[in-house]
């Protein structure tokens, strides 16, 4: 009888581990797919910079992803116009009001890079400058160059 009931409680302990295991993993992939499922939360730029023809718009706003891998990922605000940026793929998308949800001064989206929404753009221009990333390009529609400054994120390294 003392035989089964080590077998049973080790049979017990199997299982427990098992399914702390497959947990695990499950919370594991599903983390993993969250983050490849297009949400995306968008925050403000502070200390951002736009021209439009060597001038500042009157109402304008530039956001990024909260995501370090997205980093390449911009949305820009012109007056009532929201423009997605990919600067990597130097690819930009027009993004309707409605794929945008207001969370207090900044948004959620889904997925804005779309293929049937690319604007026609020519003229791209990356550079580095200094505290700073200058980004050009021509908007084909309009006709106009957008001008945009991204500031580096601050390297913190030697502070701690």
């Amino acid at each position: 009888m003392r035989q089964l009931d080590l077998k049973a409680s080790s049979i017990r302990r199997l299982v427990v581990v098992l399914t702390f295991a497959v947990m695990a993993i499950a919370g594991l992939t599903s983390g993993t797919f969250a983050g490849n499922s297009g949400n995306h939360v968008w925050k403000s730029v502070p200390r951002a910079q736009i021209k439009l023809d060597d001038r500042t718009p009157l109402a304008w706003n530039i956001f990024q992803t909260t995501q370090k891998k997205e980093a390449n990922l911009v949305l820009i605000q012109l007056g009532r116009r929201y423009i997605a940026l990919d600067i990597k793929t130097r690819v930009a998308y027009t993004v309707p009001l409605s794929d945008l949800r207001p969370s207090g001064g900044d948004f959620e989206s889904g997925d804005l890079f779309v293929e049937s929404r690319v604007l026609p753009t020519d003229n791209w221009s990356l550079r580095d400058v200094g505290p700073a990333e200058l980004i050009k390009l021509k908007l084909n529609d309009y006709g106009t160059m957008l001008q945009i400054e991204l500031p580096h994120a601050p390297d913190l390294r030697g502070l701690y």
